[in-house]
């Protein structure tokens, strides 16, 4: 079967069949908001059925220019929920109002954890001044990579990489146990084979009306997301 690249930014969902966890290091190729080749490493364990039929709609693919319009399949908006930060202490996501905002879910021992991280604290020096919040959920659903206590991923985190945006209490992107700001970004933007979070570091990118504007897979560098940044701070 030829390779095929997808756009991540249609919203109806194709509903997969469960997957194994790929390679720590997956050997993709960086590439902006599309998935990679159905032969590559990170999909070889995802069984599905790209075949036509009047039961699974075809997915729309996303036009050359970025959008800055919310495409949310909801009329929520981020700011309707609560998290607990890497404290324990709650922290209304409507303190972000007004922001243009980069939510992913991190993890310490991931093959794309030094690039993410790096890349990650050097956006957010840019442009923190300019309206860009970087939110940071760690979670431990892919491959184990992130078993530590918050207090390790803190140290972690702001002791090797510098990180100075906010990071979170490890939550589930996942199965039942999903967080529901994780149940809002999925059902907002349900991307390629439906709306399970494929690994770490995925990315979500809100507006500054709290809507989801696109969804990144986690081989997609935060450097290659920067223009999409740009264009929704000048917004």
């Amino acid at each position: 079967m030829a390779s095929m690249a997808f756009s991540t930014t249609f919203f109806t969902p194709l509903h997969a069949s469960t997957t194994s966890t790929p390679s720590s290091q997956p050997s993709l190729p960086f590439i902006k908001s599309s998935f990679a080749s159905s032969n590559s490493p990170f999909f070889q364990n995802v069984s599905f059925s790209l075949q036509t039929s009047s039961n699974l709609p075809r997915p729309l693919f996303k036009p050359p220019s970025f959008s800055v319009h919310a495409r949310a399949a909801t009329e929520k908006t981020i700011y309707e929920f609560t998290v607990k930060d890497i404290d324990k202490k709650d922290v209304s996501l409507s303190k972000f109002k007004g922001k243009v905002l980069l939510i992913v879910n991190v993890a310490s021992r991931c093959g794309l954890t030094s690039s993410n991280y790096s890349e990650l604290s050097h956006l957010y020096e840019k442009y923190k001044e300019k309206g860009l919040e970087i939110l940071a959920f760690p979670c431990n659903q892919f491959g184990f990579q992130e078993p530590g206590s918050n207090e390790e991923i803190k140290q972690f985190a702001c002791t090797r990489f510098k990180a100075e945006f906010p990071i979170f209490d490890k939550v589930d992107v996942n199965g039942p146990f999903t967080v529901p700001v994780y149940q809002f970004l999925k059902s907002s933007a349900g991307g390629f084979l439906g709306d399970v979070v494929k690994w770490n570091f995925e990315k979500f990118l809100i507006d500054k009306n709290g809507k989801v504007v696109e969804r990144y897979p986690p081989t997609t560098s935060p450097f290659q997301i920067e223009k999409d940044i740009q264009q929704l701070l000048a917004a």
